[in-house]
């Protein structure tokens, strides 16, 4: 496994890969769980919940999530171990939305790609979604609250859409110009 480099929006080039379209896969294979475990890595290293293929530079149509909600018994002491027994890694390969709530969620979202910019985005507080897993299988379940929002926005990635663009263009043009500015400072 390897981290792979995060594409962000204060690089032109990025924001071009960035705003492609992602193409499906034929299929679950040994270089695709490849590029899932390095996606999952690279995301944990981040640290995010959810990468989209596209974020790597890989525009497939591949998404791996962990909101953290694995199963932890005992003490409310955190280590470095539990952390490690919290993780629920998720796999989606040619995911889509076959139905969506017309009940609406709004989430303040924040995106690896465009660091350090936090912004509510409206979407349907629920949704139905059909995928291939990290075995080929297909599957298909319902998700809400925060990993309706996750799964919404990573598939966004999959059609060359930020979360960003789901805001005013005076609020897109500010969380460009302050990935920008932290991009120079860290330089």
């Amino acid at each position: 496994m390897a981290i792979r480099r995060i594409l962000t929006v204060d690089n032109a080039a990025d924001t071009a890969i960035l705003k492609q379209a992602s193409a499906p896969v034929a299929g679950v294979d040994a270089p695709l769980r490849a590029l899932m475990d390095d996606m999952l890595e690279t995301m944990y290293a981040a640290p995010g919940i959810g990468l989209a293929a596209a974020q790597v530079g890989e525009l497939k149509r591949v998404i791996v999530m962990d909101l953290g909600d694995g199963e932890v018994g005992g003490e409310v002491q955190e280590s470095a171990e539990d952390d490690e027994k919290r993780r629920n890694p998720r796999y989606f390969v040619n995911p889509e939305i076959v139905w969506k709530s017309d009940e609406l969620f709004s989430y303040e979202e924040g995106c690896l790609s465009v660091p350090e910019y936090y912004d509510a985005v409206e979407r349907p507080a629920r949704v139905r979604i059909k995928y291939l897993n990290y075995d080929g299988q297909t599957v298909e379940e319902e998700a809400e609250g925060l990993y309706a929002v996750c799964i919404q926005h990573e598939m966004d990635h999959l059609e060359g859409v930020l979360f960003i663009d789901h805001l005013s263009r005076l609020k897109r043009e500010r969380a460009v110009a302050k990935v920008k500015k932290h991009a120079r400072m860290a330089a």
